[in-house]
Order: C-alpha cells, then sequence, then structure tokens
C-alpha cells in the first residue's frame, strides 16, 4: 500500500466478479436498484446541427469528453428544440451518465460520460442513460464506473466481435459495492481534487510535446530550405511561399529534376488473401515509409503484374487525396498503388531523402494549402506535383542537410517519447487512484483538501500506485530546446 495513505481496518470477500474485497461495512448491490435506465434521441447524424439544444452521442463519448461533459466548455453539435416537447425523456439531468451502446474494440466497452453542467442536453444516438435515484452519490458513482474494477465486468459481460454492444440487461445486472453516504462524498471529493492536479500536469506535457513537434518543424524547414551554413548569402526565391534561399541554390520546377510523376490506379483491383501483393493508397504513407496495415487489401499477382508502376530506391510517395501531404520512400514493396497516392521519380541531380524532407517542410504545406482544391476532401493534382518550385543544393549539401535533418529528427522524437512515458505514467497513476479510492483499498474519510498543494509531491508520487508502494521518484523533465 503506498505510504501515502492507509487501509481500512477489516475487509470481507465482495461476492463480486473481478472485486476481491471491499471494507467489512460497505455493501454491494446491483445497479437495477440504484439506477434508472433510458435510451438517447432516436435519430441519426443527419438530424445534427450548429444551433438548438446541445446533444452528446456515443461519438463525442468515446473521442471527445469521456468521463464528463459540459456544454458550457465542450462543444457539442446540436438538436432541433422540437425534441424538448417531443422526447423529455432523453433529457439529461445534472449528474447523468451516458453510456455509449457501441464499442469497435473491447476496451472502448463501457465508456460513458457524465453530465456536470446546468445547460439543457440530450443523448443523442447510441447512447444508454444512467439516472441515478441518489443524486447526491452521482459523483462517487462516475468514479466507480469509471474503476478498472467495474470495468473489467462490462469487457467480460459485452457481446460482439467486430463491435461490442452493451444494454440496458447488461447494466442492470452489473454489481455494485456501496461504502455509506458520506464516505461516498469524501471519496469523490478526493478524487476530483487528486485527479485535476494529476489532469493538470497531463496537459502540461500534452502542451511540451505541442512545443517540441513545432520546434522540429521549425528546425528541419530551416535546413532544407536555408541550408546549414549560417553566413550564407541569400537570394529572393521569386516564389512567395518559398521567400529566400541560399544565393547558390536552383530553384527548378520538380518536373525537370524528376524523371516521371504520376498516380495511382483510379479503378478497384480484384483482392485475395495471402499473396504478398498489397493495394495501397495515401494513408498508407505513414511517417516516411509504406505501412502495410488493415487498410491495404491483398490482392493477385496476376493484378499486380497488370498494375505495376516502376519504383525504385529513388521513388518519393506522396498523398494527394483528402490527407494531402503524407510522404514515404519505396523500399522494394510489392504494391499497387491507389489514385490518392503520386509517385515521384528522382534523377540523380536531386536526392530522394531530401526531396522527402523538402516535401515535409511548412514551406510545402502552405504551398499544398495555396493548390488543393476541394471543399470537405481535398485534392492535389499533378500538374500542381510537376510546377512546384524545389530548393536544389548541390550534391554535397543535400547529402548533408539530410543527415543533419535525421539526427535533429532523433532528437526530438527522444525528447517526444519521454514526455508520452511521462504522461502514461500518469494515466496510470490516475487510474490506480480511482480504483483504489472507490474499491476502498485505500481509506480516505479523513481525507482534507491540503491548504497549498506542492505540484513536486505529485510529480514525485508518480513512479508509485496505491497497490505497489516503491521507492518514489520524481519524474524527469523533459526541457524544450
Amino acid at each position: 500500500m503506498d505510504g501515502k495513505y492507509k487501509s481500512y481496518s477489516e475487509y470481507n470477500p465482495s461476492g463480486i466478479d473481478w472485486l476481491a474485497e471491499i471494507p467489512k461495512h460497505w455493501d454491494t448491490s446491483k445497479l437495477r436498484y440504484l439506477f434508472d435506465f433510458g435510451k438517447g434521441l432516436s435519430i441519426t447524424k443527419e438530424h445534427l446541427q450548429d444551433e438548438g439544444v446541445p446533444c452528446v452521442s456515443y461519438g463525442e463519448i468515446h473521442s471527445k469528453y469521456g468521463f464528463e461533459v459540459d456544454p458550457l466548455k465542450n462543444p457539442l453539435k446540436c438538436v432541433d428544440t422540437k425534441y424538448l416537447e417531443s422526447s423529455p425523456n432523453a433529457l439529461l439531468k445534472f449528474g447523468d451518465m451516458v453510456f455509449a451502446d457501441t464499442s469497435e474494440d473491447i476496451d472502448g466497452s463501457g465508456n460513458f460520460t457524465q453530465l456536470i453542467g446546468d445547460t439543457p442536453t440530450f443523448a443523442g444516438y447510441h447512447t444508454i442513460i444512467a439516472r441515478p435515484y441518489d443524486r447526491e452519490s452521482n459523483r462517487f458513482f462516475a468514479y466507480l464506473f469509471d474503476s478498472q474494477e467495474f470495468r473489467t465486468q462490462i469487457r467480460h459481460a459485452v457481446k460482439g466481435v467486430k463491435v461490442f454492444s452493451i444494454t440496458q440487461a447488461i447494466l442492470r445486472g452489473l454489481g455494485v459495492w456501496l461504502p455509506s453516504h458520506q464516505e461516498r462524498t469524501n471519496i469523490a471529493n478526493f478524487l476530483d481534487h487528486e485527479t485535476a492536479k494529476i489532469d493538470t500536469l497531463i496537459e502540461e506535457q500534452k502542451t511540451l510535446i505541442r512545443l517540441l513537434q513545432e520546434k522540429r518543424q521549425a528546425v528541419i524547414s530551416h535546413a532544407v530550405t536555408k541550408g546549414l551554413n549560417p553566413d550564407v548569402l541569400l537570394k529572393d526565391s521569386g516564389v512567395e511561399w518559398l521567400g529566400q534561399v541560399p544565393g547558390h541554390w536552383d530553384i527548378p520546377k520538380l518536373q525537370y529534376v524528376t524523371r516521371r510523376i504520376g498516380d495511382g490506379l483510379h479503378a478497384t483491383p480484384q483482392y485475395e488473401d495471402n499473396t504478398g501483393f498489397y493495394f495501397v493508397n495515401g494513408n498508407n504513407l505513414v511517417n516516411g515509409r509504406i505501412f502495410i496495415g488493415s487498410s491495404a487489401k491483398e490482392v493477385p499477382e496476376t493484378e499486380y503484374r497488370k498494375h505495376y508502376i516502376e519504383l525504385d530506391d529513388n521513388s518519393v510517395l506522396l498523398s494527394i487525396n483528402g490527407t494531402v501531404g503524407n510522404v514515404a520512400l519505396y523500399s522494394g514493396e510489392r504494391i499497387i498503388l491507389g489514385k490518392s497516392a503520386a509517385y515521384i521519380n528522382c534523377r540523380k541531380t536531386v536526392k530522394p531523402n531530401y526531396l522527402m524532407l523538402y516535401l515535409q517542410t511548412s514551406h510545402l504545406k502552405r504551398y499544398f494549402d495555396l493548390e488543393v482544391t476541394g471543399t470537405t476532401i481535398f485534392n492535389l493534382s499533378l500538374n500542381s506535383i510537376r510546377q512546384m518550385k524545389v530548393c536544389m543544393p548541390p550534391d554535397k549539401e543535400q547529402v548533408e542537410i539530410t543527415a543533419y535533418c535525421q539526427a535533429q529528427n532523433e532528437k526530438y522524437r527522444n525528447l517526444i517519447g519521454e514526455a508520452n512515458k511521462q504522461i502514461e505514467l500518469m494515466q496510470e497513476r490516475r487510474t490506480a487512484l480511482i480504483s483504489a479510492a472507490v474499491t476502498g483499498k485505500i481509506d480516505v474519510r479523513d481525507w482534507v483538501v491540503p491548504a497549498h498543494p506542492c505540484a513536486h509531491d505529485i510529480a514525485a508520487s508518480l513512479h508509485g500506485t496505491p497497490d505497489a508502494p516503491q521507492k518514489e521518484q520524481s519524474p524527469k523533465a523533459v526541457q524544450t530546446p
């Protein structure tokens, strides 16, 4: 047990699956006796609009506002005010919980959010409403629903293979454990305070990651378009989005330093499993490589031979439809390209690694923004790629710039990785603290809000958990260069 917290004096077996024991004086029950259940509006995405009554649907629960939502702080789509008259049972009150009734993975089963504002708000499509009879305990129940022990019950009860569904019947049959009413309040207050501190540290790390990503982008963009010599004489490129470049660099159009520029297949090939030949699109270009994931379907060898495009180690791939600007180097994969990816076969005058870096600069992002067409789905034409101006240092400088940028990329990747580790550590601590408090592993009946909470104490505790005592160390700080 973490030395910061004490345990209860006596425990009994809980009689609930996935929860070994609870404090002796706690009770157990089923959700059917503690909650009234209902369903959200029977609507689709087409019924959502920018004005009206806020509405929280399963999409927001899964990806945006898990655990809690306040329409005054969290932007929500709305529905027509007519639903206030026709569907009052789908209207939420402060403290109500809303479960997403489907999930694409088992870990998302049981995802929910709690309304913490007084703004009239509807539960939307694919949701189940859980209204506590004991309104004063609503915050305790939110933390209980967020505990690992409760979530494990749900994951073993849901049905499905590719889509996992939760029903009102499943929720009604789940077991829960109940401290006294005063303890419920103490636990909720304790967790509100402690998780808020952890959440603040998590947000600080996320801000740091954003700053590191921006710094990495700026460093690489500067190297690729200005070179590595700070004293070099610059000239006006004559290209508004490019600005000044070193005076001895050429600035040709891309079509003059490449052998061929084209796009992929404008049709759907036949598919066949277990062939080792793949059909890939722009979304398969990830972090400079061709990612053969679940979205890359296999095709027969005959289809590959029929639609093969000549690619080699000097070929750079660029996404040009939907998400524009993802790049990758071709490295021998047996693929058919789809129409949302373009290929650029380089001549010896431009190194493919250098060109890939150039295509990722902030300058080229501005060019893409100027050239793309479409409103909901963006498209970059092959003509825009061919006419694009390219910074062309001498061969030796291209090699030096590429090596420098690769080293900088690795440096920032390590810093960002360290920050992500800290976030994972804090999230683990948050999860462990919630489970420990709501299951009675720690006794917070005497807890009071500290007069002057110390952020260092919070950070120092993050290497321990309520269940696993160990020598505590403050997490390594990650500083912005």
